[in-house]
């Protein structure tokens, strides 16, 4: 069993999710430090000025999960999470509410996160494999069920 901060973090994540605009999934991801402390939030969408996809669908909004990704406009959650992180180094733990893409792990990959927590498993595991090369960083599931039963 997970610490209480997890199930915290993870439900801000899924708090934070609710502003995505994407029509195919919303998407919340929290950086916190090692002090436990918020650094940066992120939830997917289109970039700044564009119409939402929620609103004009694009092109990628009806794929399947994990194909035509080229189609889809919108920025992820872990990606817009970066881009307000004043100092990459900072990050501890990265809560999200589903298991981080390919392109999102390598990004990651170039901070000081050491934690990944999720609450949906993304339906390529490609980036499971490349996180988990990396000595000592963890890769974690907590079930959505257990997040939506605590702090009610």
């Amino acid at each position: 069993m997970r610490e209480p901060g997890d199930w915290y973090f993870l439900k801000m994540a899924l708090l934070t999710a609710q502003r995505g605009t994407c029509a195919r999934r919303k998407v919340g991801c929290i950086l916190i430090n090692q002090k436990k402390h918020v650094i940066a939030t992120g939830y997917n969408g289109n970039p700044a000025g564009q119409k939402h996809c929620i609103d004009y669908p694009c092109k990628g909004a009806t794929a399947k999960s994990g194909s035509d990704l080229e189609l889809c406009e919108a920025i992820h959650a872990e990606q817009n999470a970066l881009l307000q992180c004043k100092n990459v180094y900072e990050i501890h733990k990265v809560y999200c509410t589903v298991s981080p893409c390919i392109h999102c792990i390598k990004l990651l990959l170039n901070t000081s996160a050491q934690h990944i927590i999720f609450c949906e498993e993304y339906i390529n595991q490609e980036s499971k494999a490349l996180w988990m090369k990396t000595n000592g960083l963890s890769w974690t599931f907590i079930d959505k069920k257990i997040i939506q039963r605590t702090f009610h």
